[in-house]
């Protein structure tokens, strides 16, 4: 039987002002998964599961109490809320704990495809087994890690005591193969994936595989450098670990707290004018897009820092309450089991103009960085550091790979002699950033 949610999520915050409450609101989410995993020309496992679940969050007396259920039996459904209830009783009161009341939805196009599930089964499967033996295809890999190839779709309900009911569908598949190229006693692996909201955009399996394979073998026979200082160019998969703790640290939450190295930087400038990033929930197509938050706030797209000065933090309705200011739609929510936090939708670094290979060509001495183990920017000291690996340029010119050395820098020294950005934003990744050069950094070597 197919049961009408709309009606039934309309119904569960009723309920809950019934029982007891103040204020309601009920997230209702349904969903399935699927996933392929082979290994060595075999299928390791093949995953299917569908789940409902429902999560209820209720005030009273400015207190607030939650409770979540999969079952959706009407005694299961009315003790979930009880329990909510008498959880808020227990909670100390906050003026913050407000609910949001715009009933409007922010216009997203093409985030579900329904042709994903109907494409059969074993062409899935022989998609993950073909992008396997293409990347084992390659020139010096000698083991496979392992290939696959996963979907999802899900819908999402929430209403709310301020009137708002409203929901959206979306989905997303993605095949990822990882490889090892060995030589001598060397070992070097590389991994690549490609995620999308629809089943007719994936890349073609011979493109992932030769990325995969390119990056185990291009960093076998390292040399390892002397310490010194010289310029380091991110790569864009690399790009996250020196941004993700800038997109940390626009957390509003954080920045109440105390607990961020930009807390003072509100229409200041902290890094170079070459950088604008943008939080774009409303991208047509994209895997991330949205028309409302975890709260049902519509979605928008936020330019969090522009030209290297900060123009906005990211906030929840609560957060938003504290900091005397209203929700940027950037409520994160990991489900009906867990309340808004804050986060972003869909980041990307708008790109430069320089193309990757003018990039290394212009750059007479340093490290192109393939791959960072460790912690990258500390989003409440904003210092760098971490382990790193990748290729060394000599007189704008790939010399030879180098492995196991450090990177390490303060964020604001980092952030300021970025002094090149490339033009290859790939507005598909999860976090699209584009090749980036910092002037100099401390790289420890011998």
């Amino acid at each position: 039987m197919d049961m009408n949610y709309t009606d039934l999520t309309e119904r569960l915050v009723r309920k809950c002002l019934t029982l007891g409450a103040d204020a309601a609101e009920v997230y209702l989410e349904t969903s399935r998964n699927m996933s392929v995993n082979v290994l060595n020309k075999e299928i390791e496992t093949i995953e299917e599961a569908s789940s409902q679940g429902v999560g209820f969050r209720v005030f009273t007396g400015g207190r607030m109490g939650f409770s979540h259920c999969n079952d959706f039996s009407d005694k299961s459904l009315e003790d979930t809320i009880s329990r909510a209830i008498a959880f808020a009783k227990l909670t100390t009161p906050d003026e913050n704990n407000v609910l949001p009341d715009d009933r409007s939805m922010t216009s997203v196009a093409d985030i579900y495809d329904p042709a994903i599930k109907g494409e059969p089964m074993d062409k899935k499967i022989k998609m993950a087994l073909e992008l396997e033996s293409l990347a084992m295809s390659a020139h010096g890999i000698t083991k496979s890690s392992g290939a696959g190839y996963s979907e999802g779709e899900s819908e999402v309900f929430i209403g709310n005591s301020n009137g708002i009911i409203k929901s959206y569908k979306s989905s997303g598949c993605s095949l990822g193969v990882s490889v090892v190229a060995e030589k001598g006693d060397q070992k070097n692996t590389g991994d690549e994936y490609c995620s999308r909201v629809f089943f007719s955009d994936l890349l073609p399996l011979d493109q992932i595989a030769a990325s995969a394979s390119a990056k185990a073998v291009e960093l076998l026979d390292p040399v390892m450098i002397g310490t010194q200082r010289a310029a380091v160019i991110f790569d864009p998969d690399v790009v996250r670990s020196l941004f993700g703790g800038v997109i940390s640290a626009l957390n509003g939450e954080r920045v109440l707290q105390g607990a961020s190295f930009l807390k003072d930087f509100l229409n200041r400038r902290f890094a170079s004018s070459l950088i604008t990033i943008v939080d774009d929930p409303t991208l047509a197509r994209s895997t991330g897009s949205a028309p409302f938050d975890g709260e049902g706030v519509p979605t928008r797209k936020i330019v969090l820092v522009e030209n290297g000065t900060v123009r906005s933090f990211i906030y929840n309705s609560k957060a938003a309450k504290r900091a005397g200011t209203k929700s940027t739609g950037s409520a994160s929510r990991g489900g009906f089991t867990s309340l808004p936090g804050i986060g972003t939708h869909k980041i990307y670094i708008q790109p430069g103009n320089s193309s990757p290979k003018d990039i290394i060509a212009g750059t007479a001495k340093g490290l192109l960085l393939r791959e960072v183990t460790g912690y990258g920017v500390d989003p409440v000291s904003g210092n760098f550091s971490g382990g790193a690996s990748g290729l060394w340029i000599v007189n704008g010119e790939i010399a030879h790979p180098v492995k196991g050395v450090t990177i390490a820098g303060r964020a604001s020294d980092i952030f300021n002699a970025i002094n090149m950005v490339g033009n290859d934003t790939d507005m598909n990744r999860s976090f699209s950033a584009p090749t980036i050069r910092v002037a100099e950094m401390m790289i420890g070597g011998k």
